[in-house]
């Protein structure tokens, strides 16, 4: 059983930066992948960013430029730049892992842009 707990969420201005991470219940080493999901007011859970290994990472394309994913195997971390904030962003983000088959989510964290 892997746990996942978010951090870093908040509100920011537009223009402004986030930083969200996940530290996960064990060694990440041989996650499959992990990623960050979010879920704007009154829409679906859609796919933000995620990382297949070190390096092979994919974005949507809303985000492409302005967010960042990376991974810290030595602390269990899986981390999220947010730069550029727009009030379009506003959602819950959820981290997501991907073990030998199995999924698994955080609680997720409030990222909210407004000025």
């Amino acid at each position: 059983q892997v746990q996942l707990v978010e951090s870093g969420g908040g509100l920011v201005q537009p223009g402004g930066s986030l930083r969200l991470s996940c530290a996960a219940s064990g060694s990440i080493v041989n996650f499959n992948a992990m990623g960050w999901y979010r879920q704007p007011p009154g829409k679906q859970r859609e796919l933000v960013a995620i990382m297949y290994s070190d390096i092979m990472t994919h974005y949507t394309d809303s985000v492409k430029g302005r967010f960042t994913i990376s991974r810290d195997n030595a602390k269990n971390t899986v981390s999220l730049q947010m730069n550029s904030l727009k009030p379009e962003d506003t959602a819950v983000y959820y981290c997501n892992a991907e073990v030998t088959g199995t999924t698994y989510w955080g609680q997720g964290t409030q990222v909210t842009v407004s000025s």
